[in-house]
């Protein structure tokens, strides 16, 4: 059994996401191959190849993969699936965007969102905004898998010495075109692969609040900036820091919950984050039920005197 995973990346930068994939194949198949499709990311290619348990990286470089758009990178992933018992993507928007084509094309059925790997054709994953978990057997000739990344440790990024290998790339699909992105920019580190999190719920009541009070604590702990859904859905935050079952899932070294409640879904989003600090006015809010240190306070005052406290 052979498995491969499908690179995460900037064309630059060889994205953490996919380190913790590469541990979920090595849990289910003996040798892992990696495909970098993209345009000139030779250099995250030689990346991939450091990997420790990667045996192989496969190269797929064309202008047709420049944007990652999934109908040109499902086409390279299924002119190579037959050589697969394994095919796993990152459970990130562009994992779950190409990883259903590449399923229905191969008429199997896609198992979604995996926590952990019992057996090579058996697989737990979160069901009930995580209030349960199921476990899937697939009989299918190749499983087709995303990868929650909270659930399985990094492999090492670097050690690994695999060869790098150049496959040909199908022409690019003629029924879509690529016409603009807007990128957010930020100096903070990105909100799933940041070790330190401050996230702001509802009760900081204004989008100027929000950041009067949360960003000196972020800046203080080199911290990306999260928000409840509730604090999106009312404009304090824009919606690439939600975190939640429907936003991003996260588990930093630590979570720092201000003025969250706790709702089942944003819980589903954070819960396996190493240390959750919650902050709180609100004694029977279910924050309460996964933080391992709870704050009995009103935030506006407690967060300025965590930041003091910080000094520098």
């Amino acid at each position: 059994m052979t498995a491969l995973v499908i690179a995460e990346h900037d064309h630059a930068q060889l994205k953490g996401a996919t380190l913790h994939t590469v541990t979920a194949a090595l849990a289910c198949a003996p040798d892992v191959h990696v495909l970098v499709a993209g345009q000139n990311a030779g250099e995250v290619a030689r990346q991939a190849a450091a990997v420790q348990g990667v045996a192989k990286v496969l190269h797929a470089d064309s202008a047709g993969l420049a944007e990652g758009l999934a109908e040109n990178v499902a086409a390279v992933v299924l002119q190579l699936a037959g050589d697969y018992s394994h095919i796993l993507f990152p459970a990130t928007a562009a994992g779950k965007n190409a990883a259903p084509r590449v399923a229905a094309k191969l008429d199997v059925a896609q198992i979604s969102d995996i926590t952990q790997v019992d057996a090579p054709d058996t697989f737990e994953r979160p069901i009930y905004a995580g209030n349960a978990i199921a476990t899937v057997r697939s009989a299918d000739r190749v499983k087709v898998i995303t990868v929650r990344t909270t659930g399985f440790d990094p492999a090492a990024a670097e050690g690994g010495r695999a060869p790098v290998e150049t496959v040909e790339v199908p022409p690019a699909s003629d029924q879509i075109a690529f016409v603009g992105r807007e990128v957010t920019r930020s100096d903070r580190p990105e909100l799933t692969a940041a070790k330190v999190i401050v996230s702001g719920g509802r009760a900081l009541g204004s989008s100027d609040r929000f950041n009067e009070v949360l960003t000196p604590l972020a800046d203080k702990l080199g911290a990306a900036l999260g928000a409840s859904r509730a604090a999106v859905d009312a404009g304090y935050a824009p919606n690439d820091w939600q975190v939640g079952q429907t936003g991003k899932i996260v588990a930093p070294q630590l979570y720092i919950a201000a003025g969250i409640s706790g709702a089942i879904q944003h819980l589903a989003g954070m819960k396996d984050s190493k240390v959750i600090v919650a902050i709180n006015k609100d004694p029977e809010a279910p924050i309460f039920a996964v933080a391992d240190y709870g704050l009995e306070a009103d935030l506006f005052t407690a967060v300025p005197e965590m930041t003091a406290a910080l000094g520098g």
